[in-house]
């Protein structure tokens, strides 16, 4: 049998990410959308990779359902900028064999929540082959797109996979907070020789911010630390992470500084730079898009008892979704989801 040696990416004349290379500067005069640091990430990578391509629902001849990949198809071509049928079972299965054999696919799901028609690819097979193959086989895959609750679009549209498919070994998934990181996060998705979950928000698409010209890359498992204090340490990953910073805001004007960690990626998860923050605060709250019952946030404060139990002033609190469906009423679906209001009450409650 011809195999072919994936991991880890040694790939002729294709230059690999230089983590001891400092980053960019985050402020400048260079503003421009979440959506539009996706697509810088993924055309930088595919014009020195050709093997690199783009499929989905709408990516070519739309240029995106939400534009990500405007463009694209005009720099690429119809052969790397691939438009799909609605089958998400049936291209992410092509791709996953697509990777086998040497190609990097990028799969971009026009929502996240349609990727569970797809769960037996990207579940069953694709973090697991590296390992059922020993060692021949890898699955070098970004699989992108819109996660958790777009704006009234129900149940269920509005899904938070990150509790569900996190579950699963073999794989790394990287949720940005912010244009800068979402770039950069990107970059590295792509290169790396593993699959890749990488979680978008609709609602952050539009969102502006420095991004520097030039491609860079962020390393995986490196939370940020946004904001510093010392009452509390506040732990998120994606949208949310904007909401605590709201809330701490709000809670300064109380002379409460709390620490905000932005943990960007969830495998790895760098829980030494939250233990870290602990040591210093004492308290900690634990924000988390998705439902409570065995969630990220759950893993999360599990980790932070098994390694910072001694740190601990107070009992470790989150603030999650509501346990029940995605609810479509604007007002309902706003107190459903974490806010900078639940937020701050319970940082008042870690600190009472």
């Amino acid at each position: 049998m011809t195999t072919i040696d994936l991991h880890p990416a040694t790939i002729p004349n294709v230059p690999q990410p230089d983590f001891s290379v400092p980053l960019p500067p985050r402020e400048g005069e260079r503003i421009i959308q979440f959506r539009e640091a996706l697509r810088e990430a993924m055309s930088h990578e595919m014009r020195q990779d050709k093997r690199i391509f783009l499929i989905g629902e709408e990516v070519a001849q739309y240029n995106g359902a939400y534009k990500v990949s405007q463009g694209m198809l005009d720099e690429f071509g119809a052969k790397r900028i691939i438009d799909s049928p609605i089958s998400e079972s049936g291209f992410a299965g092509m791709c996953t064999g697509a990777a086998m054999y040497g190609l990097r696919p990028i799969v971009e799901f026009m929502s996240w929540s349609f990727s569970l028609v797809a769960a037996d690819p990207i579940l069953n097979n694709i973090p697991k082959m590296l390992y059922m193959s020993g060692g021949q086989f890898g699955c070098p895959i970004v699989l992108r797109g819109n996660d958790g609750a777009g704006g009234q679009l129900g149940s269920t549209h509005s899904w938070c996979v990150e509790g569900l498919f996190a579950n699963v070994p073999g794989m790394k998934m990287a949720i940005p907070s912010n244009p800068y990181d979402a770039k950069g996060l990107l970059a590295t998705a792509i290169a790396d020789p593993d699959p890749v979950f990488f979680l978008e928000s609709e609602r952050m698409l539009g969102d502006k911010a420095h991004v520097p010209e030039e491609q860079y890359y962020i390393p995986f498992g490196k939370a940020r630390l946004c904001r510093q204090g010392d009452a509390c340490t506040l732990v998120s990953f994606g949208r949310p992470v904007n909401f605590c910073l709201e809330a701490a805001e709000t809670l300064a004007n109380e002379g409460i500084e709390v620490d905000v960690l932005d943990m960007r990626t969830i495998r790895p998860l760098d829980i030494d730079s939250v233990i870290e923050s602990l040591k210093k605060t004492g308290r900690v709250v634990v924000v988390d898009q998705s439902w409570p019952f065995a969630g990220i946030s759950s893993e999360v404060i599990t980790q932070i008892i098994e390694h910072g139990f001694d740190w601990l002033d107070a009992q470790p609190t989150r603030v999650n979704t509501a346990d029940v469906p995605t609810p479509y009423a604007k007002d309902l679906e706003y107190d459903y989801l974490p806010n900078p209001d639940r937020i701050v009450d319970a940082v008042r409650t870690v600190l009472n």
